[in-house]
């Protein structure tokens, strides 16, 4: 073997090593988090100026539930909502009258004081429903305050989980696209012992061509990756209320999260915190007092009307009146009432059952792909990125004495690089299925 070859091959050897202990640096920090819980941040890396800065993910949520528009719209909507019952229990405005009456003559002249008839003064009228009727108005308009609250939780948990779930995709995306970078550095090696193996005579083309092939590979890998790292920055800043292009960094390393908490507990977290149950509730208990209300308007409503009227030389008039209204038709107005409205409390609470039921489903497919990637992320990183990476370096090594055909090397390196994208994507997959669990339960998840 040429000295030249040795050379190739001794530089190809380090940079794979280098590449390994920089897998370890940065994939060993989150292999670490499988088995400690925790994916350290890379010490000794400090951040030059010129690089883009790290942007961690409890930034980007306090900046999200401070100016993300739908959730500032949703609070405004409580906030309205909260002044509905003084305005629902409240009497009707009253009406005040002016009237003028002439014999004789026609406005503006006047025949006050002259004819018996005449006369001009003001009247007062206040209408009262019947008792009752304003308090439950006053507490439909509660409830519906109640629901715009969860309304407003709601909003603030799915903006939430929509941004985690973006900065976790960014942060595989990133992380892959680094991957690539390194694996495609040491691919080249590879390509440059292939040709420098066919100059001696001791390889052939088809071996530097499928090298070239193979970098070709990991550079379309890369196109996709960085058009979706794009397209997650704009969806992020867009949840910030950002312009797409704004600047985003790079996403900071996290703490890995554990899922602690068992299927039973998270039902019941459901049940207890869940602002969409919380919505369906109010308007359970809303239509309820609807129902009472429609039962009421069986019963009349008053007005009350006092008068005083001037007639000029002869003695003011005074006056006092109480109208009724009877509901005469009862038999196909308020009954009919009553029973669209019965009608809507069953609706309700139907509809509070099959929310229930969705919810309870997510939880469940969502606990499944977390526990899931659980396993998966021990597979990879005790088993099957060790084993990879040994018989990588196996094959090198048989590859450097003629044991081993160029087309075998390829394939054990596709299967380093493919555990380790694969096990960046289960890190992203995992925290994604607890983010999408928090938006269902209300319950925290991830710290």
């Amino acid at each position: 073997m040429s000295k030249q070859l040795i050379l190739i091959l001794a530089v190809g050897i380090l940079v794979f090593k280098a590449g390994k202990l920089s897998a370890g640096g940065e994939t060993g920090t989150v292999q670490g988090s499988t088995l400690q819980g925790t994916a350290a941040p890379r010490t000794g890396q400090g951040i030059p100026p010129s690089l883009p800065q790290a942007v961690s993910l409890s930034e980007l949520l306090e900046q999200a539930l401070r100016i993300n528009p739908e959730i500032r719209a949703a609070q405004k909507r409580y906030e309205g909502g909260r002044l509905r019952p003084s305005i629902a229990s409240s009497l009707p405005d009253p009406v005040l009258s002016f009237t003028s009456n002439n014999i004789g003559n026609p406005i503006p002249a006047t025949t006050l004081g002259e004819q018996d008839m005449s006369q001009a003064g003001l009247s007062f009228m206040q209408e009262f429903p019947f008792p009752g009727k304003l308090q439950l108005l006053g507490k439909m308009a509660e409830k519906e305050a109640d629901g715009e609250w969860n309304a407003y939780q709601d909003t603030q948990l799915q903006i939430v989980s929509q941004l985690k779930q973006a900065f976790y995709r960014w942060y595989f995306v990133q992380r892959a696209l680094e991957v690539l970078q390194r694996n495609a550095e040491l691919l080249s090696q590879f390509s440059k012992i292939a040709a420098a193996r066919y100059e001696v005579g001791q390889g052939i083309q088809q071996d530097v061509l499928r090298a070239q092939t193979e970098l070709s590979l990991l550079e379309r890998q890369r196109v996709e990756l960085a058009q979706e790292a794009e397209a997650l920055a704009a969806r992020m800043n867009t949840l910030l209320n950002r312009p797409p292009e704004a600047p985003l960094g790079v996403p900071a390393d996290f703490r890995r999260a554990e899922l602690s908490v068992s299927l039973t507990e998270l039902y019941q977290a459901v049940e207890n915190n869940s602002p969409r149950l919380g919505q369906n509730q109010a308007k359970i208990e809303q239509n309820t007092f609807a129902l009472n209300l429609s039962r009421k308007d069986y019963y009349p409503d008053f007005s009350v009307e006092a008068g005083w009227a001037s007639r000029g030389r002869l003695p003011n008039m005074w006056e006092t009146r109480v109208d009724v209204r009877i509901p005469l038709y009862f038999w196909r107005k308020q009954r009919y009432a009553v029973r669209e409205s019965a009608l809507a409390v069953e609706q309700a609470r139907h509809e509070y059952d099959a929310t229930r039921q969705s919810l309870l489903f997510r939880v469940k497919d969502d606990y499944l792909a977390a526990k899931t990637s659980e396993q998966l992320l021990d597979l990879y990183s005790n088993t099957l990125m060790p084993q990879a990476t040994l018989t990588l370096e196996s094959a090198m090594a048989s590859y450097q004495v003629g044991k081993l055909d160029f087309l075998s090397l390829v394939t054990n390196f596709q299967s380093v690089l493919e555990y380790e994208l694969e096990y960046y994507d289960q890190v992203a997959r995992f925290h994604e299925a607890l983010a999408r669990l928090e938006e269902v339960t209300g319950r925290q998840l991830i710290p």
